[in-house]
């Protein structure tokens, strides 16, 4: 892993931040212990406090970074699928009397406001997929805090589905961020509160400002766990529960995962080569052209065809590449503010893989295929970056690499063929992948988002599901902004990617943000939308980064000093 200065960090000192690498396997694990054992595994957070990503920073009573949560990130893909078996998952820590101290305040006093931002980004969709994985995979978590959990510790006891805390009349669960570093809870702790788990908002608020947390009864008693035992019975009451939890999913007790092997990526100079995507990066023009590839072998005619093929078939060889390298370049490459996505392949092949998916979309696996895709494009929506779409002759946007058109700001169709180019004019395909299953943090599906309001529109493109649009039909119905000929494309393209590359990166992030999720609003917008906005601000304020800042005074003695003004 080589050192990279990808941005100026709020210190005083000379500092430099390392390249984030995203890929890793339980057998590299440093943090975090997995064992499985029947329809039960066990997920013990046991945090090695001298190995944090960060230089200088030691990561004391659990208390983690980004190298913590990209281990529990794998941990829960390998879980969904390469253990079918596994019903429930306990969620528990290796530390006596301490569950998690939540993220570590000597990293968020160092790092880049880059890397802070996007590392609560990052372990906000991790905590996601957590809830995703009851709700949809029947794979339920089951927190046992047998000690404290305070901050980001508590927030990842939010995000399963029943917390057990220890009745020892000491363990406590807590949000002091306020009080203690002048930041807010930023997993989506405020959110999960009143929205997930309906505590009463004057108790939230109450409870928000207790640097000293809750005990057990009046955790119990504001809804804040679901559930206290003593010491004396508190495994046993675990394993009672965790039996109870998995009588209730549906996992195949003899289903064959998909291992996840090491993923490929060769690197070219400012090219990343991975199977099925191919990333160009033009830093001229802080740009970079994201290529899917369509399939090169047919579409499995059964379910044992496709399992075989492992992690080798294409939807999920082309998911892992697009969730590994949209990471990658939130946190390794913030100056390319423009990302544009193409697609080569052959139209009909991608959708008969689509074809297969939406037909057998009742199995365990391929479910967890659909909701992967949908994960990672959840992840593409919430990404701080201009997003375009260029439809060109050899494209193959059908089924759910549509989704990339109505994902971007802007998507643009080249009406008829370039010069001296044989290959047919641009198409696309819809297909029932588009109008519903694949739906955004706000619970509608692109398409519908697009349309909000305009239900006729919707019900249009609708009955256009399986034909070959060309760009005048897309045109029509709306399914994309602009549709040039030969004669102005490139032009029209270079003016779009030089204007953007000239506008302001924040003022941008805000705009696209603002325009990308109309309709109902709900826990997973309210977090990625209203309360990372807030924190956004919030870390960049000199009560929380200053010099006399409650980060930087944190453990030093010190109490920070405050602007008190209102703003």
């Amino acid at each position: 892993m080589h050192i990279q200065n990808i941005d100026q960090a709020p210190s005083d000192d000379e500092y430099v931040e390392r390249r984030v690498d995203f890929q890793t396997e339980p057998a590299r694990y440093r943090h975090w212990r997995l064992s499985v054992d029947g329809e039960a595994a066990r997920l013990t957070m046991k945090v090695d406090a001298h190995s944090a990503f960060h230089d200088g920073c030691e990561l004391k009573l659990n208390s983690y970074d980004i190298g913590v949560d990209i281990e529990l990130y794998d941990a829960v893909q390998r879980l969904r699928f390469e253990h079918p078996g596994v019903k429930v998952v306990i969620l528990d820590s290796a530390q006596a009397n301490m569950f998690c101290a939540g993220a570590n305040i000597q990293m968020l006093a160092k790092a880049s406001h880059v890397h802070k931002v996007n590392f609560c980004k990052f372990t906000n969709e991790t905590r996601n997929a957590i809830e995703e994985a009851a709700q949809f995979s029947a794979q339920r978590y089951l927190c046992a805090l047998n000690g404290a959990a305070a901050g980001g510790g508590y927030e990842l006891a939010l995000a399963t589905d029943h917390i057990l805390l220890i009745d020892d009349g000491k363990s406590t669960v807590s949000l002091p961020e306020l009080p203690l570093l002048a930041v807010l809870p930023g997993t989506g702790g405020l959110t999960r509160l009143v929205d997930k788990r309906k505590v009463r908002r004057d108790l939230a608020d109450v409870f928000c400002t207790l640097e000293e947390g809750v005990k057990a009864q009046r955790a119990i008693d504001w809804g804040l766990v679901d559930e206290i035992a003593p010491s004396s019975k508190f495994l046993q009451r675990l394993e009672q529960r965790a039996r109870k939890m998995a009588s209730t999913s549906d996992r195949p007790a003899n289903g064959e995962g998909m291992v996840f092997s090491s993923l490929q990526c060769q690197e070219d100079g400012d090219k990343l080569l991975y199977p099925f995507l191919t990333v160009e990066i033009d830093r001229s023009k802080r740009s970079v052209v994201l290529s899917v590839a369509g399939p090169e072998v047919a579409a499995p005619l059964s379910i044992k065809e496709m399992t075989s093929l492992g992690d080798r078939f294409w939807p999920v060889a082309v998911i892992r590449a697009l969730d590994d390298v949209i990471l990658h370049l939130r946190f390794n490459e913030p100056a390319l503010g423009t990302w544009i996505f193409k697609s080569v392949g052959d139209l009909q092949s991608v959708q008969a893989f689509d074809r297969f998916l939406s037909d057998n979309a009742d199995h365990w696996l391929v479910r967890e295929i659909l909701l992967y895709i949908k994960r990672t494009l959840k992840r593409l929506d919430v990404t701080s970056r201009t997003l375009l779409t260029l439809v060109e002759p050899g494209s193959c946007f059908a089924g759910f690499l549509f989704e990339l058109i109505v994902a971007a700001d802007r998507s643009y169709m080249l009406d008829g063929q370039f010069e001296d180019d044989e290959r047919a004019p641009a198409a696309l395909i819809l297909s029932d992948s588009n109008f519903g299953p694949l739906p955004m943090s706000n619970g509608l599906a692109r398409l519908e988002t697009r349309f909000y309001g305009h239900p006729e529109m919707l019900e249009a493109a609708a009955a256009l599901r399986g034909q070959s649009l060309t760009a005048a039909d897309a045109l029509e119905a709306g399914l994309i902004t602009a549709a040039p000929d030969d004669l102005d494309w490139h032009d029209e393209i270079r003016l779009l990617i030089e204007e953007r590359a000239s506008f302001s990166a924040d003022a941008l992030t805000g705009m696209e943000a603002s325009l990308r999720f109309p309709g109902p609003e709900t826990l997973e917008t309210k977090i990625f939308g209203r309360l990372s906005a807030w924190q956004n601000w919030i870390f960049q304020r000199p009560n929380a980064v200053g010099a006399s800042g409650a980060l930087r005074s944190y453990g030093t003695g010190k109490r920070p000093e405050f602007d008190r003004k209102r703003v």
